[in-house]
């Protein structure tokens, strides 16, 4: 059975796409406009009750949140594709960890810069300087953290490519090539190696390739 997944072209979708990729599951996407609001359409509103990307459909099972997504598939497939989890019981804590730490601390001051930068000047919105000020400076201090955790370790988790990479891919994109704020990943020599590495991935480059976005 072909797993459907709903709104490719939505950053948080590229990341279930990109675990998909690299576990060899075979997928078919849904668009979703979220421009016409087809996202709070009663008919998605049945698969997804708060309206938001992505979603997928395995036969007749429903699963929505990206990391919740990413998660079931590595474990689902764990066999198949790459090791997306870690090999042991204290990899897979590693991964959990950076999964977590991206979704708290990394994420919400790359998403709001996002909205500021990106989003708000296409529909026609101010952008607030003080919160983007603000959501820069956290996205400093968080990446801070990672240049020191990264100075340690190839990849996020230890020396091997996970889940918790996969899920800074989208945001990451975002900042280095639409944001005008690269220098961020740039002035951080393991950050920046880091960053470099996990772009250039293959299932990255396919997604970007397929699912361009909407800007």
């Amino acid at each position: 059975m072909v797993v459907k997944v709903y709104g490719p072209l939505c950053a948080a979708t590229k990341r279930v796409l990109v675990c998909l990729i690299e576990k060899e599951v075979e997928f078919e996407t849904v668009h979703v406009d979220i421009t016409k609001g087809e996202q709070k359409s009663p008919e998605y509103l049945k698969l997804q009750p708060f309206g938001v990307l992505p979603v997928i459909q395995d036969g007749d099972y429903t699963l929505y949140e990206s990391r919740a997504i990413m998660r079931y598939y590595a474990e689902k497939y764990k066999s198949q594709g790459v090791e997306l989890l870690g090999k042991t019981i204290e990899e897979r804590g590693l991964v959990e960890e950076w999964l977590d730490v991206e979704a708290t601390n990394f994420h919400p001051p790359i998403y709001n810069l996002a909205i500021q930068l990106m989003f708000s000047p296409m529909v026609g919105i101010t952008p607030n300087p003080k919160l983007i000020e603000e959501s820069e400076a956290k996205l400093e201090s968080v990446l801070n953290i990672y240049e020191e955790r990264l100075s340690k370790s190839k990849y996020l988790a230890g020396d091997f490519f996970s889940l918790a990479d996969i899920s800074h891919l989208p945001f990451l994109d975002y900042l280095v090539n639409y944001m005008g704020k690269e220098y961020m990943v740039k002035d951080r020599k393991h950050v920046s190696a880091w960053w470099g590495d996990i772009s250039s991935k293959p299932s990255w480059k396919k997604v970007i390739q397929l699912y361009k976005p909407p800007i």
